[in-house]
């Protein structure tokens, strides 16, 4: 067992010293559209992740479905200043995921669930994705900075929350929902954000005082561990242990953005309406 995790350690590290690079030099070198087009690619492949789980004998639903995110991300991200954009973007995704079904009907019983899962998931990701172009564009000089602070946030308190898990304590956090997280590993989440904060503020991102900062860790490193508990309730609503295999060692796209829909979500909301 102890081989086994220290294998799959190894292999999420790799991983990171592959992508991450990637990742940082499209986000700090590249225009804002170059960083909007990667996320762009990365919710079509989080869509078709969901998709697959909600429409598992359907290609056509899950081609239909996925196009319907990409349509809500590249909106966001075109028209994401006019609120009568967005309003009609949350009037129309209901309905055409109702249309989706009644046409693609499949098995009554898993209708509603299907509806559900399409109209969630298309402003899930549709949306929550764009926040992370949309705050590296609105940021200014800043806005790398505060994407990695979104990306420090969701990761370092996933990072936290594994060694704290691991060494402090066994007391289950919601078994039901994800028997391997811990209260220990909680709390070691939240210090992992909080260190994600600090480091922003005394290293790359000197702009964002050190009680906002603090703020938006407790804030956004708690609810972030929401999102990854949301997650994982639909992959266990869906029978299904990872969202994907793309990312070695790590699972599907869902697996690794989960909480960083949250934390980014949150900064983008922390730029637009304090910092500006």
């Amino acid at each position: 067992m102890a081989e086994s995790a220290n294998k799959n350690l190894a292999v999420r590290f790799a991983s990171a010293g592959v992508g991450g690079p990637l990742i940082l030099g499209i986000l700090y070198f590249g225009p804002p559209w170059a960083w909007f087009t990667f996320l762009f690619l990365a919710t079509g492949v989080g869509a078709w992740e969901l998709f697959e789980m909600g429409f598992p004998e359907d290609v056509t639903a899950r081609i239909t479905a996925t196009l319907m995110t990409l349509g809500v991300a590249l909106t966001t991200w075109l028209y994401g200043h006019d609120a009568r954009v967005l309003l009609a973007v949350l009037l129309a995704v209901p309905l055409f995921a109702q249309l989706l079904v009644l046409w693609r009907l499949g098995e009554i019983p898993n209708a509603a669930l299907r509806v559900t899962t399409t109209a969630f998931g298309t402003i899930w990701l549709g949306v929550g994705m764009t926040a992370m172009a949309i705050l590296r564009r609105e940021g200014g000089e800043d806005g790398p900075g505060f994407v990695v602070l979104a990306l420090m946030l969701s990761w370092l308190s996933d990072t936290g929350a594994y060694f704290a898990g691991r060494f402090l304590g066994k007391a289950k956090l919601y078994p039901a929902v994800s028997p391997k997280k811990t209260r220990a590993g909680a709390v070691g989440g939240i210090g992992g954000a909080v260190a994600g904060a600090l480091l922003a503020h005394f290293l790359f991102l000197k702009s964002l005082p050190l009680t906002h900062a603090l703020a938006l860790a407790l804030v956004a490193g708690a609810l972030g561990q929401v999102g990854d508990l949301g997650e994982s309730l639909l992959k266990r609503s869906f029978g299904v242990k990872d969202s994907g295999g793309i990312v070695p060692g790590h699972g599907g796209i869902l697996d690794r953005i989960d909480a960083l829909l949250v934390t980014s979500g949150f900064c983008c909301l922390y730029v637009m309406f304090v910092r500006m």
